[in-house]
């Protein structure tokens, strides 16, 4: 009888994702098209160009779905405990990473203008690669079933879920994610055209470029891509797993402002080539870059990698003088205020003559940069952080940032951001926010928000709370966490989170050492 009910509840659950992703999936596939087809003869000129390499959408979301289906119904995530499904996407990272490894060497065979026969050098190499990836394919979907629910489960910790549940729920595949043709007016930096096309060797990139360049006179990049927003979301393969972790939360964000004005927005009219994109982009680098960290901190703490504070660490007294080390970021924005200076001037050629100049000087300091001009401008300006970049005088980073700043927490300012549409809304937000921060300062503390799966009350208290850590098990007691009085449910805020990781990282000294007796189930 138990098993009839679990298969009836497996059954019940592969039809809910069914329906939910079959749903999702066919309104993005929909909206795509006003992502990369914003209709008009100069789309047209463009795209017939480029019609051999475009990508194929259909076939890839097929695929996807048919692999995150069979997940759904016969994963084994659901019966691995928690510091097993670490351990497993760990392994698989390591694994991929000698796979990686394994088709550098093989590349570096082909491309050795000396290897005489570099098929028959690589022969052994390739069987070993070929073994290795059929492991990988195999493991890969629970890999990713692993990390959607580490990543939904900070996310209902950190209060975006509805009923206890992620909406959309956590999805994501590895693939070979398409390249992005973007298309840039020459006289000005503007995200006029984009093209999705499948990956591409050097020089048919450029060769594509050129043609493109010089048929419709504007200025054109194909960049590559580390994600997009489909459902499952697709993400380029990687072995990081931070990495990993951001760009699955990323996507993610995407996904879920496609309910909200701020992602409805970016497929309308004139937003997807201006701010409204830059405003939705900027707001989901950020989100994957703190949910990373969040999650990180909570099942892999020992890859989380230190705060940066923008401080420097002072030199010795009697250290000789170093050369000052390059600023990529404060570089780059030199050059984009540079250039939109010259632009506006109507200076076209000086503006293309100094991006290459200033290419250049990148990659004499070790930024390789392949193209340098008005389409590069068009496309990174729009992933803003806060910090000096490609954006150059665009002020949407830093109040994205300034926002989050003012902000309680991650859910707030997710709230706030989902709302705002334009660049005058975002700065006046900010200047709320501003005063918001002013006027709290005196008073006490704000009650707790209800508990988000039964509704009761959440009390502060002191708990303990079990990590893994390099292998080893340890407590920590008296942790600050928020625990609910009617369920008992125990929410942990992202303070108690830092403060887990400076105990068991830093060189602290435990207050005693405890033995703990071992039983097995099995027997």
């Amino acid at each position: 009888m138990a098993n009839v009910s679990h298969l009836v509840r497996r059954v019940l659950r592969f039809t809910q994702h069914f329906l939910q992703w079959l749903f999702i999936s066919l309104i993005l596939l929909a909206l795509l098209q006003y992502s990369s087809v914003p209709l008009g003869l100069d789309w047209y000129a463009v795209a017939a160009l480029a019609q051999d390499y475009q990508f194929d959408y259909v076939t890839w979301e097929l695929n996807a779905i048919g692999a995150k289906l069979d997940q759904t119904l016969y994963g084994l995530h659901p019966f691995m405990t928690e510091a097993n499904r670490s351990q497993y996407v760990r392994d698989y990272m390591a694994d991929l990473q000698q796979a990686q490894a394994l088709e550098a060497q093989i590349n570096a065979r082909f491309a050795d203008p000396h290897e005489p026969d570099p098929t028959a050098a690589t022969t052994g190499l390739r069987a070993d690669l070929s073994r290795r990836r059929a492991s990988l394919d195999e493991r890969q979907s629970l890999v990713e079933a692993v990390l959607e629910g580490q990543i939904a489960a900070v996310l209902v910790e950190q209060g975006l879920s509805v009923g206890g549940q992620i909406l959309p729920p956590v999805a994501a595949r590895f693939s070979r994610v398409p390249n992005l043709l973007v298309v840039s007016p020459r006289d000005q930096i503007r995200f006029d055209i984009s093209i999705n096309l499948d990956p591409m060797t050097a020089d048919e990139t450029a060769a594509l470029e050129t043609a493109i360049d010089v048929k419709r006179n504007v200025s054109s990049l194909i960049v590559p891509l580390g994600g997009i927003a489909l459902y499952p979301t697709m993400v380029l393969e990687t072995a990081s797993i931070p990495w990993a972790l951001d760009t699955f939360a990323h996507e993610w964000l995407h996904n879920y402002l496609m309910a909200f004005p701020l992602g409805l927005a970016y497929f309308s009219g004139e937003s997807f080539v201006g701010e409204t994109r830059i405003i939705n982009e900027t707001t989901a680098s950020l989100f994957g870059r703190e949910m990373s960290r969040l999650t990180l901190a909570r099942y892999y703490p020992d890859l989380l990698p230190p705060e940066n504070t923008g401080e420097q660490p002072s030199a010795p007294a009697e250290s000789p003088p170093t050369p000052p080390v390059f600023d990529f970021g404060a570089a780059m924005d030199e050059t984009r205020r540079e250039v939109d200076r010259l632009l506006a001037d109507g200076q076209i050629e000086q503006a293309e003559a100094y991006m290459e100049e200033r290419r250049q000087l990148f990659v004499a300091n070790g930024y390789l940069i392949r193209k340098l001009n008005q389409a590069y401008f068009a496309f990174y300006g729009g992933y803003q952080s806060g910090a000096p970049g490609a954006g150059g005088e665009d002020p949407i980073g830093p109040a994205v940032q300034a926002v989050r700043d003012a902000s309680p927490s991650l859910h707030q300012w997710v709230i706030t951001m989902r709302g705002i549409t334009s660049r005058a809304q975002l700065l006046a937000a900010v200047e709320d926010q501003t005063k918001m921060a002013g006027g709290l300062e005196n008073e006490e503390k704000m009650s707790q928000p209800d508990c988000m799966y039964c509704g009761g009350e959440l009390e502060e208290r002191s708990v303990n709370r079990l990590q893994q850590y390099q292998g080893r098990w340890v407590l920590i007691e008296n942790v600050p966490a928020l625990v609910c009085r009617q369920c008992g449910e125990v929410f942990f805020t992202p303070a108690a989170h830092d403060l887990v990781v400076e105990l068991v990282m830093g060189n602290h000294k435990p207050v005693r050492t405890e033995t703990v007796a071992v039983y097995n189930a099995a027997h």
